[in-house]
């Protein structure tokens, strides 16, 4: 902030001239520049993330977990107790928190390379047991700290670093659709699949994780939030590119909405 500015909780007055105050960075974010390439989704996520933990005054009792992959650097931005898990094993370590604090808020930040390949036996055990955290799934279609090499939820036909002249479901498999996979389990509390390569987009996923934290008090499962997100790099497209791609390609085989909801009985 400039000397000549003045900032109260309401409005900021530069030069003589009052500016209504409508956002300010959160205070659950560290003031950390963010490396991410442009147009991806792990920066619009982290904002979410922080901003619910803000609105609902948890800041304190909230202990996050994230591996390897893109989703490591959460470290460096947000501004709330975070815990460091290898590849794959996130959510086991999000189960010794939970077990021995019952009383935080826990929750694991996890990408597709991570949760869904070398962390998929602890992600569906972790579900069927119903611990009482909350996963948030990251789902960019590619592996994309290393590279852009092929994930499992890569779509059929999509070009990757390993993959380079697109998936051939005969030989490489069809996509892992994940959230459906582990909804049918019992531990699966709530269940829904949201975006943030849009206002209403992530309107909708803000409103899905502040659930996830709500429901973790009624001690009753997992809630899983998988958010499908840009990777303009990895794609090799443009950040507007990308959003057109989601919209016409990654939603097609990934729809978005909830999966799986608790009824009045279970929110009791």
């Amino acid at each position: 902030m400039e000397n000549n500015e003045i900032q109260t909780p309401d409005c900021l007055v530069e030069n003589g001239e009052t500016y209504d105050m409508v956002y300010e960075r959160p205070h659950t974010l560290t003031g950390t520049r963010m490396h991410y390439c442009p147009g991806c989704g792990h920066s619009t996520a982290h904002k979410i993330l922080a901003e619910v933990i803000e609105e609902l005054g948890i800041q304190g009792d909230v202990v996050g977990i994230a591996p390897v992959g893109c989703s490591v650097f959460a470290y460096d931005y947000l501004n709330f107790d975070m815990q460091e898990a290898a590849h794959g094993r996130a959510t086991a370590v999000a189960t010794g928190v939970k077990r021995v604090l019952p009383d935080k808020y826990v929750f694991t930040y996890q990408g597709d390379g991570d949760l869904a390949a070398i962390g998929t036996a602890e992600t569906i055990h972790c579900v069927n047991r119903g611990e009482n955290i909350m996963i948030i799934f990251i789902n960019n279609g590619v592996y994309g700290m290393t590279s852009g090499q092929m994930a499992p939820t890569s779509l059929a036909g999509m070009k990757t670093t390993t993959s380079p002249y697109g998936r051939d479901t005969k030989t490489m498999g069809h996509p892992i659709k994940v959230s459906e996979l582990i909804a049918p389990l019992p531990g699966a509390f709530y269940v829904t699949r949201q975006a943030v390569h849009n206002a209403p987009a992530v309107r909708k996923t803000k409103k899905a994780i502040t659930n996830g934290f709500k429901y973790q008090k009624l001690n009753k499962g997992i809630s899983f939030i998988e958010i499908i997100s840009n990777c303009p790099s990895n794609w090799k497209m443009t950040p507007l590119q990308t959003v057109e791609f989601l919209d016409n390609e990654m939603a097609k085989y990934y729809p978005l909405g909830d999966i799986k909801v608790p009824s009045a009985e279970d929110l009791k």
